[in-house]
């Protein structure tokens, strides 16, 4: 994968006028055009310099939300922890799982792999979302990916996270394509989706909404803030998530945070949110019922943070031979080569059955037979 900023002066850490520091997060054409208003400037790296130490972390954090641009100021745990959205989410689990509705038990379907027949529409993108989705086509399930041709993505996140899945185009600003979509979850067993809160409610998306269409649904809902509190709706990615929770500071000081060097909430934060799906899926076999599934980046942060460090990074090997780790594959961009799933089982042992592939290359069907 690219480094953190691949190169982009607007998605870093910066220092302010009262000397903390502030992480922007302008990855895309829209949220660079959004960021560069607020601060007056260009996105030359000297003129972003300048143009945030004239301000202050605070006023900057919150002239960016109220803009709807993605920023954050960097605080240490304790900080977070009395912030009004730390403390919202202080005692959430890892993974939420919420019963929506009643409906008869609905077993899994039979199969020779864990979740042969179970259906999911992935609406999400870049990155704690298609790895959730990911996770679940590794036990068999098929996934069918949505995104609209009109979204900003990144080829290398792509490529990283679409094994196991069909990918299709829906543009949701389209009746038809909105009327297709609906048709697809009348057939779903799981819809996942990474959208700001109420977008898709205002669609006719919610959970109750499509818990009323399709009895007996697993509707996943993942974001960076949490579902709760004041910064519910604000948009955030795996920096920002680091930067607001402490996990910067720690990896760094209170005078230069620093990220981690992986995406370690989008990947948690993914696999958890698959761990519930099953969960859920589980539930709804037993006892029948729709269910919401929530996760997100701050609360893997947040566990991280509980967690503790783990090692001195000074004492870190390197990876050494990863060969066991990974296989190599044809694909529409070449002979790619990457990790395979690191849950071993010697019955049915994960793996996925469909290479990756661009977006928008199957048409919005599940597969035939299915």
């Amino acid at each position: 994968p690219p480094s953190w900023a691949d190169g982009n002066p607007l998605v870093d850490l910066y220092r302010c006028r009262d000397g903390r520091w502030v992480h922007l997060h302008g990855n895309f054409p829209h949220l660079a055009a959004g960021t560069m208003a607020v601060l007056g400037c260009s996105r030359d790296r000297a003129e972003i310099t300048a143009a945030v130490a004239r301000r202050d972390a605070q006023e900057l954090e919150d002239a960016l939300a109220a803009n709807r641009q993605c920023g954050a100021m960097a605080r240490s745990a304790e900080e977070w922890a009395a912030h009004p959205q730390g403390q919202a989410m202080a005692d959430l689990p890892r993974v939420e799982i919420i019963k929506l509705a009643d409906s008869d038990p609905r077993p899994v379907p039979a199969g020779n792999r864990p979740l042969d027949g179970v259906r999911v529409l992935d609406l999400t993108r870049i990155l704690a979302g298609p790895t959730h989705a990911r996770t679940l086509a590794q036990y068999g399930a098929d996934v069918l990916h949505i995104t609209s041709p009109n979204l900003p993505s990144s080829q290398v996140w792509v490529m990283d996270t679409n094994q196991g899945k069909l990918s299709a185009y829906l543009d949701l600003d389209a009746p038809a394509d909105v009327d297709r979509l609906r048709q697809l979850t009348t057939e779903t067993d799981v819809f996942a989706e990474g959208f700001r809160a109420g977008a898709l409610e205002r669609r006719g998306f919610g959970p109750h909404q499509l818990a009323a269409i399709r009895p007996g649904i697993i509707y996943v809902s993942i974001n960076c803030y949490g579902h709760v509190g004041p910064w519910r709706e604000r948009p955030g990615w795996e920096q920002l998530a680091q930067t607001v929770t402490g996990l910067a500071t720690a990896q760094g000081t209170p005078d230069r945070p620093q990220r981690m060097p992986v995406a370690a909430c989008d990947y948690t934060t993914g696999y958890l949110a698959a761990l519930g799906t099953l969960v859920a899926l589980g539930r709804r076999a037993r006892e029948g019922g729709s269910y919401h599934v929530r996760a997100s980046l701050c609360q893997s942060a947040m566990w991280f943070q509980r967690l503790g460090p783990t090692c001195d990074p000074a004492q870190a090997s390197g990876l050494g031979d990863t060969s066991e780790l990974t296989t190599d594959a044809d694909t529409a961009w070449g002979r790619l080569t990457y990790l395979t799933p690191c849950v071993e089982m010697s019955e049915t042992p994960p793996a996925w059955l469909r290479q990756p592939v661009p977006l928008g290359t199957h048409p919005p069907s599940w597969p035939a037979g299915n």
